[in-house]
Order: C-alpha cells, then sequence, then structure tokens
C-alpha cells in the first residue's frame, strides 16, 4: 500500500526541540524522525490514488516521496509533462530496520537514520526524458522508500504526477478505445469532420467523459495539460491546485518554493518575480483554440483558412475527477481555393465582369503593340469594389470605385498588366472593364462628380414634377424614364434596383420621356432641367436618367422618387 504521508520534513523547529515525526497510514510499521532541512527542505510526499500539479524552475531537481509498506504490493506511477520535456527517475530503498528499537525499547539515534537515508540513494527502478506521458508499472513492488525524481533542462515548467498502490480498481484516467486514432472524415476549404471511437470508460463504465478537441497550426500536443498551458495568460507561475485530489497539502502551502517561518514571507513567495514578469510579457501566444463537445464522437471544425495544414488532438477527459487521456492526434490541410480563371482584355473592347459576394477576379491586359500610356475605365454598377493594378509585378495603383472611374497609367514595352477586383461585402458585384492604349478610344461617358437627380418641390404639380441633374464639358446624350410604383415602394427597394449597367434598352418604351444633348464649357453651368409632364395626381414615380457615349455604352444616374400633389 501506497503510504500518504503528510511530511513535515521543513522541520521548522529548532535543533533543540522534539525530533519530527514521518506521519504514514500505520505509523508502527515505519518510524523516522528527520529533521534534515538541507537535503529534504523542497519535496513532498505524493498520496495514494491523487493527482497532484506541481511546477519545476529550470535546472532545478525536485524530490518526491512516497513508501510502499509490503513487498508485492502492485504499484504505478504516471508523469506527465505541460509545456516542456523533463527527466524523471524512480528510485527505491529499503526501509530502516524496525525503527520503532522493539530490540532495546529506545528508538534509532536520529544521526544514524539521518546517515542511512542521505547516504544511500536506493535502486534505480525507471527512468525516462522526453515530453511524453510516460508510466511505471509494476504488479508486484518491493517494500521501501520511493523517490521520484524530476528535472527540466529547458525552461520553468508544470507537470503532473499520479501514483497509486491499487491500479486495477482506481482506473484514474479514462481507458482508450482499442482504435485510440482520430479519423478525418471530410475535407474542405473551411472545414474538416473528424470521428473517433468512444472511450470504454463511457461506453462501458458509464463514468462521465467528455471529449476536447484541440485545433492548432504548429504541432499535436500530448496531454490536456500541455494544452491549457498554452492557453493560459499567464503561464510563468504556477496557479494554485484547487482543494481536493489534485494537490498534496505540502504543494499547496509552498508551491514547491523553500518553506520559511514567516507567514508574511511566505505570501511574497506566490508573487512572481521580475524575472518572470518579463517571460509572461514577452511571451507570444499562439493561434489555439479548445472545444468541449460532451459525449459526442463526430465534429466539424468550420472556419478554417483554405489550403493551411492544421493539428487535430482529442481528450477523454473524466469530469469527475477532471484527469484526462490523450487520443493519437492527426493533421490534415484544407483544400484550396478554386483557381480562377484568368480573363484577357482586349484592347478597346468592354467586358463585363460578376464578382461573388466577398470574392475577387483577376483580370490580365497584354498590349500586343508599344505604347506610351495605358488607360483603364471602369464601372462598377453596384456597390464599390477594391481595384488594385500592378504591372510586371509591381504595384501602381490600389482604390476603391464606385460608379465609373478611368485611370491612366504610364506605358511599358512590352509590359503586362495584372488587374484584381475585390468585391463587396454586402454583396455580389457585376462591372464593365475597359482597357486600351489608345486614348482617343472611349467607351465609357465622362460624368459629374455628383451624379443625383435633384426634385424641386415648389415646381410640382399634380401632373409634372421637375428635375435637375448635372452634366460635363463633353456633349452626351441624356435620356430620362419614369415608371409608376406604388405608395409602399421605399428607398430600400430603390437600392436595390441601383444597377447603373442597366441600360434604356431594358425599358420599355412606354416609360421613356424624352432624350436630348448636353454640355457647358463652363462647368460650374453645365445643370440642366427638364419637367415631366402627363402624371397622374398624388401618385409615385421612380425617375431614371441615362448619360449615353459615342460608342452606345451608357451610364445611369442614381433614381429618383418623386411623388405629384394629390389636390391642386
Amino acid at each position: 500500500m501506497l503510504l500518504l504521508c503528510c511530511l513535515m520534513l521543513l522541520l521548522l523547529l529548532p535543533l533543540s526541540s522534539m525530533p519530527q515525526k514521518l506521519p504514514t497510514r500505520d505509523e508502527e510499521l515505519f518510524q523516522m524522525q528527520i529533521r534534515d532541512t538541507a537535503f529534504f527542505h523542497d519535496s513532498s510526499v505524493i498520496p495514494d490514488g491523487a493527482e497532484i500539479s506541481s511546477y519545476l524552475f529550470r535546472d532545478t531537481p525536485k524530490r518526491y516521496f512516497f513508501v510502499v509498506e509490503e513487498d508485492n504490493t502492485p504499484l504505478a506511477v504516471t508523469v506527465t509533462p505541460c509545456d516542456a520535456p523533463l527527466e524523471w527517475k524512480l528510485s527505491v530503498q529499503e526501509l530502516p530496520e524496525e525503527a520503532s528499537g522493539e530490540g532495546s525499547g529506545e528508538p534509532e539515534p536520529l544521526e544514524q537514520q539521518k546517515q542511512q537515508i542521505t547516504n544511500e540513494e536506493g535502486i534505480e527502478l525507471f527512468s525516462y526524458k522526453g515530453n511524453d506521458v510516460e508510466y511505471f508499472m509494476s504488479s508486484s513492488s518491493p517494500s521501501g522508500l520511493y523517490h521520484l525524481d524530476l528535472l527540466s533542462t529547458e525552461k520553468d515548467t508544470h507537470f503532473k504526477v499520479y501514483a497509486t498502490t491499487t491500479p486495477e480498481s482506481d482506473q484514474p484516467y479514462p481507458e482508450l478505445p482499442y482504435d485510440p486514432r482520430i479519423d478525418v472524415t471530410s475535407l474542405g476549404r473551411t472545414t474538416v469532420t473528424l470521428t473517433w471511437k468512444p472511450s470504454p470508460t463511457a461506453s462501458l463504465l458509464k463514468q462521465p467523459i467528455q471529449y476536447c478537441i484541440v485545433i492548432n497550426k504548429e504541432h499535436n500536443f500530448k496531454s490536456l495539460c500541455a494544452v491549457e498551458t498554452k492557453l493560459s495568460s499567464d503561464d510563468a507561475f504556477m496557479m494554485a491546485p484547487k482543494p481536493g485530489l489534485d494537490f498534496s497539502p505540502f504543494d499547496f502551502a509552498h508551491f514547491g518554493f523553500p518553506s520559511d517561518n514567516n507567514s508574511g514571507k511566505e505570501r511574497n513567495f506566490l508573487k512572481p518575480s521580475s524575472k518572470f514578469g518579463h517571460q509572461t510579457s514577452s511571451k507570444q501566444r499562439v493561434d489555439l483554440h479548445k472545444v468541449c463537445i460532451r459525449n459526442k464522437n463526430i465534429f466539424t471544425v468550420s472556419d478554417l483558412k483554405p489550403d493551411t495544414q492544421y493539428y487535430f488532438d482529442m481528450f477523454a477527459v473524466n469530469t469527475n475527477t477532471n484527469t484526462s487521456t490523450a487520443y493519437i492526434g492527426t493533421f490534415a490541410r484544407t483544400k484550396e481555393e478554386a483557381k480562377q480563371k484568368m480573363v484577357e482584355l482586349k484592347d478597346g473592347r468592354v467586358t463585363d465582369v460578376f464578382i461573388k459576394r466577398k470574392g475577387g477576379k483577376f483580370l490580365r491586359f497584354a498590349p500586343v503593340s508599344s505604347h506610351q500610356k495605358v488607360i483603364f475605365s471602369i464601372h462598377s454598377c453596384l456597390d464599390a469594389v477594391q481595384v488594385q493594378v500592378r504591372r510586371d509585378g509591381k504595384l501602381l495603383l490600389s482604390q476603391n470605385v464606385e460608379g465609373v472611374r478611368q485611370f491612366q497609367l504610364q506605358g511599358k514595352a512590352k509590359a503586362k498588366y495584372l488587374i484584381r477586383l475585390k468585391g463587396s461585402k454586402k454583396g455580389a458585384s457585376i462591372l464593365k472593364v475597359l482597357a486600351t492604349t489608345r486614348p482617343n478610344k472611349q467607351s465609357f461617358p465622362s460624368l459629374p462628380e455628383d451624379t443625383r437627380v435633384k426634385a424641386f418641390d415648389k415646381l410640382r404639380t399634380c401632373s409634372s414634377v421637375t428635375v435637375a441633374w448635372l452634366g460635363t464639358q463633353e456633349r452626351n446624350k441624356f435620356c430620362i424614364y419614369k415608371r409608376e410604383v406604388g405608395d409602399s415602394y421605399n428607398e430600400e427597394q430603390k437600392k436595390r434596383e441601383q444597377n447603373q449597367c442597366l441600360g434604356p434598352d431594358m425599358r420599355k418604351k412606354s416609360e421613356k420621356v424624352l432624350c436630348k444633348y448636353f454640355h457647358s464649357q463652363n462647368i460650374q453651368k453645365a445643370v440642366t432641367t427638364e419637367t415631366i409632364r402627363g402624371l397622374q395626381p398624388g401618385k409615385s414615380y421612380l425617375l431614371d436618367v441615362y448619360v449615353i457615349g459615342h460608342s452606345g455604352h451608357s451610364v445611369k444616374y442614381q433614381s429618383k422618387l418623386v411623388k405629384t400633389r394629390k389636390f391642386c
């Protein structure tokens, strides 16, 4: 049986006081009086059947003790490194013979007991170096004083230890199925579906088990302890264990620090030093996510990035004991985005482009002859889009375009131009794009900065409305169309119909009011007005003004909703 010792190994009494006893489950079997603070000042005792959490400073060894009182006792010891590899060794040392002094009636002298323990390192039973969850198991262990020595040579780190003399009945950790692998059953550009076989601890023993999935882009994790350390906002100092089965009285009181008689000084030890504060502030957090999904055995991870490798780990967690077991982790790369077909632009020809919501398109323009200038005209029919133009890989411009915009760039012999269009977040985008090396080849009409249509309320009658709009110095053809709408027609419906690329050819002939040519050399006076007659009293109408260029390409001004007077 593993001896649960509440070791008061930090002998706080003066040397002249009575020697301290090592408490055991049966003190008649093991009575030792130890006050060697140099040897035992930073040690603790492992309780039987409970997992403890503790902390190691770099290059500072730590020793734990436990006692097996009888020969042929089953024994299991499990060590879980959290965020750094550990070196650990398990040794056993013979118990002193009848420390109770059965023959003489007097206890063995303290100096003799101390010499006996400190001089004997014991027999090494097992050793390990690495960051795996490793364990020692024996169906028949000898009685004796067992030492568990741990060392971290890389950095300060957390770890967990579990020891028991009844491994068959305890079963502290959830059992893994016969096939403990995680299967990737479906793989998309932004999703991965995982399945796994349930833990027998849940399916057969009916214990409360939940599954926690961990996703990251760096590596697989070998323990949930390692995951929680990475997720912690301050992993430079061990958090206080919760009272219960996951701590020893020694660790809860001192957190692995040397003891001190002054309680105020002990409280100061709980504050991280400037050394640890510096480590915490400089440490960068990893992109790590943990999701617990109760007792399901299928889960789809979503919102992933395309063409990116992710690592997936699964942990079965016993919600009663808070112990966990890791499945065999896996990794998968999400699918690439569908390669977009490059659209080739022809010199002087308008190309229609459709972009999905939040999508993008690439256009290529390769002039066949040498050129001094290249002109890109872009008509965004709906919402604004982002436009980038590169020449032979060099970025020349990056702007948002709404309505009609024209960009004139310096030419270069044998240059190739790549145009990247990024759609709106609001919805799909429709564009018309023209690329040309001939400045006089203009398919799009020139537009004023303000493309609103203004209605004059004072000139409104029961059968007519008067509107005005701005023109340019270039002589263009303007056509006005009207359409009667119901009283429930509102600005939201009008916004949905604001496709500026739909020309007059898509309108009914009965909706046409008139067409006229207009321009002004004085840009300040480039304003024209028109009165639309023959309307019905108290009715609402949607008015559209189209400007038509020399090549026949049209652009629609912003629609205007008007209403005639009901009584005159």
